[in-house]
């Protein structure tokens, strides 16, 4: 089967179903017609069902040297293609890291977008204050006008001095005149405060909104470049496994043909042995020889897990109950919380699960610990907690990543539960289980104890 387009895999990998076709895949249908043909000449060779006492035919030397060479050939070729399989297999599996570094890179632009829609929230709600209070001074303002107006002070100082009916008029006309020209400066200074005010306050908001935008499409741009990467890494993968498939089903036919026509001689041989023993003792001819069939061995039960006892009032107990609980839950990716298990992002949309830091996030909330939403969070906030691999207690916390001095790089988390072992949200197709704790792994990263 063909890989997808972008694929680093050889020609033989990647050729498609457009009319030109590699050497190596006409070779593949070429053997696959021939061992196609030996199955045939097996079916003729094997006694129908229900037919008594059909002697069994002996297959031609012909034949059986068809089948063996049928059969090294098939091996041949999956020896041939096993190495192109392996760094195809290699380059969809860094495709797939590389998908899931990009996931995180759109989480933590996704909550840097709603902190700064926080931001532009407060702006808005400081720049709506600033306009009703620059409406109040205008409104202190018109009052005072036409208070001054009422009360005659409107008039130009002198005039109002010349019109006073008398000379204690008059002076309390200029008390007057003085009294407003000073409050007047100070609702103008007021004012002039307030309309600077809700200004600084406008542009504020305007730029705070200018930033969140820029930021969302930045969160919307690295969402789509991330998935896009793991819809082309599983493609890959999933043209890898259905050729690795298609060749190992190839070679299980040509053995069982050969295993076939073996089995027909070897019945052939037998039965001729025995007729001519029956022939040479006809007075005393002997008792049929029997084969005991070696009984087969009874089928191991398998090894109990490890049994948690009853979960202590530690948050890593705690955790390690919450994780137990979620046993069975789909891998989803981008899927899960410190509220649960939810529908992941696309190509997981329709997948309710969880992801490996979604997993363990929801554990240690259950313990009342925020320990972060990806897997380089949850590093990078308790790194200061980290422990070796000899020094590994229940609850702690076990990454792995491409690059052991660079933290941006994990793209997995588990909680280990102790005597080797750890629960994982593992991948795509799996479910949240108990695994063996990997930390003799190459791409093993650390582990971090998370506290309160």
């Amino acid at each position: 089967m063909a890989l997808t387009s972008g694929s680093t895999a050889p020609e033989e990998v990647a050729a498609v179903d457009s009319g030109t076709r590699s050497p190596s895949e006409w070779s593949t249908r070429r053997a696959a017609a021939r061992v196609a043909g030996l199955a045939v000449a097996v079916s003729c060779l094997v006694a129908t069902p229900g037919v008594a006492s059909a002697a069994p035919r002996n297959p031609s030397d012909a034949q059986l040297s068809a089948a063996q060479q049928a059969k090294a050939d098939a091996a041949a070729r999956v020896g041939e293609i096993t190495a192109q399989l392996a760094q195809a297999r290699a380059d969809a599996d860094a495709a797939h890291q590389a998908a899931l570094m990009a996931l995180q890179d759109y989480e933590d632009k996704q909550a840097a977008y709603e902190t700064a829609q926080a931001a532009a929230d407060v702006a808005a709600a400081a720049a709506a204050q600033a306009a009703a209070d620059l409406a109040r001074g205008r409104q202190d303002v018109v009052a005072f006008a036409r208070a001054s107006y009422m009360r005659g002070n409107t008039a130009p100082g002198l005039a109002a001095l010349l019109s006073a009916g008398g000379p204690a008029e008059m002076v309390q006309r200029a008390a007057l005149l003085e009294s407003a020209g000073v409050h007047k400066a100070d609702v103008v200074v007021e004012l002039a405060v307030l309309e600077e005010q809700a200004g600084t306050a406008d542009r504020a908001a305007e730029q705070a909104v200018e930033e969140a935008a820029g930021i969302r499409a930045e969160a919307e741009a690295l969402l789509v470049h991330a998935q896009s990467q793991e819809v082309s890494a599983r493609a890959q993968a999933d043209a890898i496994d259905a050729q690795e498939d298609s060749l190992q089903a190839e070679l299980q036919q040509a053995q069982e043909i050969l295993y076939g026509l073996e089995g027909a001689r070897a019945a052939a041989q037998q039965e001729a042995a025995r007729q001519a023993a029956a022939a040479a003792a006809v007075a005393a001819r002997p008792a049929p020889p029997t084969t005991s069939t070696p009984s087969a061995p009874a089928p191991q039960q398998p090894t109990p897990g490890s049994v948690a006892g009853p979960p202590s009032s530690s948050a890593a107990q705690t955790a390690i109950s919450a994780a137990r609980s979620q046993l069975g839950v789909a891998y989803s990716w981008g899927g899960g919380g410190s509220s649960g298990p939810s529908y992941g992002i696309a190509p997981d949309s329709q997948v309710f699960g969880f992801d490996c830091s979604g997993l363990t996030q929801y554990a240690y909330a259950r313990a009342g610990i925020a320990i972060g939403g990806t897997s380089r969070d949850q590093w990078w906030l308790n790194r200061n907690e980290r422990v070796s691999v000899a020094d590994l207690q229940p609850g702690d916390l076990l990454f792995w990543g491409s690059d052991r001095s660079d933290y941006m790089s994990i793209t997995h988390v588990a909680i280990y539960i102790g005597n080797g072992q750890m629960i994982e949200a593992p991948d795509r197709g799996k479910n949240v289980t108990v695994a063996g704790a990997r930390t003799g792994s190459s791409t093993y990263f650390g582990a971090v104890r998370p506290s309160a």
